[in-house]
C-alpha cells in the first residue's frame, strides 16, 4: 500500500447563511436584487451557520476510511466539497487521481436518459474516454444486474434499480478515489455482499475509500480507519476499534451513555435510597467498550439506602429504538429489607440474546410496594452486529431479539 496521500485536507470550514432565501432561477435573483437596491424588500441578516469548522486531515492511497457522526455532524457537507459539488468557504483539498463518488441514489443521472447513456455520461464526467467506457461496460451491467432495463430511461427504475446501477458505475469505472455515502441503505442481501467485496477488491487495487455511513457494524468490518465529526469539528481520527469505543460512550450532548454517576445527595433519590452509578460494560471489558450480539455484558447500580424496615425490589427495565420493551426484569427471591449502607446491584445479559441496535435502560426501586425512585433512560448502549454470523449482508435482522438456539439435523432417508 503507498504511503503517498491520495486526499489532503487542509482547514476546510462550510459557511452557511440561515434564514437567507436562495433564488431558484436567475431572473428571480436579478430582481430581488434590484427590488433590495430598491427598498421594496427589507434587508435581513441571517444568522451564520458553520457545517464545517478547520477540518483537516489525510488518507494515505489505497486505505479505506469510515466517516461517522450525529446528525448534523457535517458528514454529508464534507463529502460534497470533496466530490466538488459546493465550493468550501474556508481551506483546501488536494487529490491524487479521479474522483468517483456515489453520495445518494442516482447522482448525477439524467432522468430522461436510459441506463445505457447514463454510464457514458457518468464515464466522461470522471474523465474517462468512451473506449474506456465500452470495455467496462458489460461489468457494470452484469453486476447492476438490470440487464432487461438498460436501454429503459432510468426515470422508470426503482430506487433499488437506480442504486445497483449507481454503485456499479462508480466501483468499476477507473477511479482512484471512490466517495460512498450510506450505500447500504437500499439494496438485498445478494446485492449488498457484491457492494462490500467490491469495495474490498477497490482498497487492494490500492484506491481509496471514503466511507460515510450510520452502520456501525459495516463501518468496523471494512475500515481500518475511522474519522468522527461532530457539529463540523473532527472529534477523534485514529483505529477503528479506538475511535469507535469512544464514539459508542457519547450522546448528541456529549454526556456518557453507559456510564453515570452523581455526588451524595446529587442522584435520584426516594424513600430510604439514593442511586449514585449506573454502568453498563461487556463481561471482561471496560466501560465504553463495543459490545455486539456475541457479547455478554454487566449492567451495575449503585445504592445507598440510609436504612429501614421495608422491603426492597427492583424493576429492570430495556426498550429498543422504537421503544418496544424488551423486558422487564429484577432480582430473584423474596424481597427483603436492606442494610444501612452503600449496595451495589449486578446484572448479567447473555451473548446471542439482542438483536444488533440502540437500546435504552430504566430502572425502578420500591420501597415496602411503593415505587420511590423511577429513574427513565438512565443508561443507553449501541449493540453492535457481528459480521461472523452475517455471510457479507450488513442490513437490519428482524426482531426484537436475536436468540442463538442450538439446532440438529439428521438425513433420515436417503434420496
Amino acid at each position: 500500500m503507498s504511503t503517498d496521500p491520495a486526499i489532503v485536507v487542509d482547514g476546510l470550514s462550510k459557511k452557511y447563511i440561515l434564514g437567507e432565501a436562495r433564488s431558484s432561477s436567475l431572473r428571480e435573483a436579478i430582481a430581488t436584487r434590484a427590488k433590495k437596491s430598491l427598498g421594496m424588500i427589507p434587508r435581513q441578516k441571517g444568522r451564520e451557520f458553520w457545517a464545517l469548522k478547520d477540518v483537516s486531515f489525510s488518507i494515505p492511497s489505497g486505505q479505506m476510511v469510515g466517516i461517522v457522526g450525529n446528525n448534523g455532524a457535517g458528514k454529508s457537507t464534507l463529502l460534497k466539497i470533496l466530490s466538488r459539488i459546493t465550493l468550501p468557504t474556508e481551506g483546501q483539498v488536494q487529490f491524487a487521481g479521479r474522483i468517483g463518488s456515489l453520495l445518494e441514489v442516482g447522482t448525477g443521472f439524467h432522468p430522461e436518459l436510459s441506463g445505457r447513456d447514463n454510464v457514458f455520461l457518468n464515464g466522461v464526467i470522471l474523465g474517462m474516454s468512451q473506449r474506456d467506457v465500452a470495455r467496462r461496460f458489460d461489468e457494470i451491467v452484469e453486476f447492476a444486474g438490470i440487464g432487461e432495463f438498460i436501454d429503459t430511461p432510468v426515470k422508470r427504475y426503482s430506487s433499488g434499480m437506480y442504486l445497483r446501477l449507481a454503485f456499479a458505475v462508480a466501483a468499476h469505472l477507473d477511479s482512484e478515489i471512490l466517495l460512498v455515502d450510506e450505500v447500504l441503505a437500499v439494496g438485498d442481501i445478494a446485492f449488498q455482499k457484491k457492494c462490500m467485496a467490491r469495495m474490498n477488491d477497490v482498497t487492494r487495487a490500492g484506491r481509496t475509500v471514503l466511507f460515510v455511513s450510520h452502520n456501525l457494524t459495516a463501518v468496523q468490518a471494512l475500515c481500518q480507519r475511522i474519522i468522527w465529526l461532530a457539529k463540523g469539528n473532527v472529534v477523534d481520527d485514529g483505529p477503528t476499534a479506538t475511535v469507535l469505543s469512544r464514539y459508542l460512550r457519547q450522546t448528541d450532548e456529549g454526556e456518557s451513555q453507559c456510564h453515570k454517576a452523581w455526588s451524595k445527595g446529587e442522584g435520584p433519590t426516594g424513600g430510604s435510597m439514593e442511586l449514585r452509578e449506573v454502568s453498563v460494560r461487556p463481561n471482561g471489558g471496560g466501560i465504553g467498550d463495543p459490545i455486539d450480539v456475541k457479547t455478554p455484558f454487566i449492567v451495575e447500580f449503585v445504592v445507598e439506602h440510609a436504612g429501614s424496615n421495608l422491603p426492597v425490589t427492583l424493576d429492570f427495565k430495556m426498550v429498543n429504538e422504537q421503544d418496544q420493551l424488551v423486558f422487564n426484569n429484577g432480582p430473584v427471591g423474596e424481597p427483603a429489607a436492606w442494610a444501612k449502607g452503600t449496595h451495589r446491584l449486578r446484572c448479567a445479559i447473555p451473548a446471542d440474546l439482542l438483536n444488533d441496535g440502540m437500546y435504552r435502560i430504566s430502572l425502578g426501586l420500591n420501597e415496602g410496594g411503593e415505587q420511590v425512585i423511577e429513574a427513565q433512560n438512565v443508561l443507553a448502549l449501541d449493540v453492535l452486529d457481528n459480521d461472523a454470523d452475517r455471510y457479507g449482508w450488513f442490513g437490519k435482522w428482524d426482531g426484537v431479539i436475536r436468540p442463538r438456539f442450538a439446532w440438529e439435523r439428521e438425513m433420515i432417508a436417503a434420496s
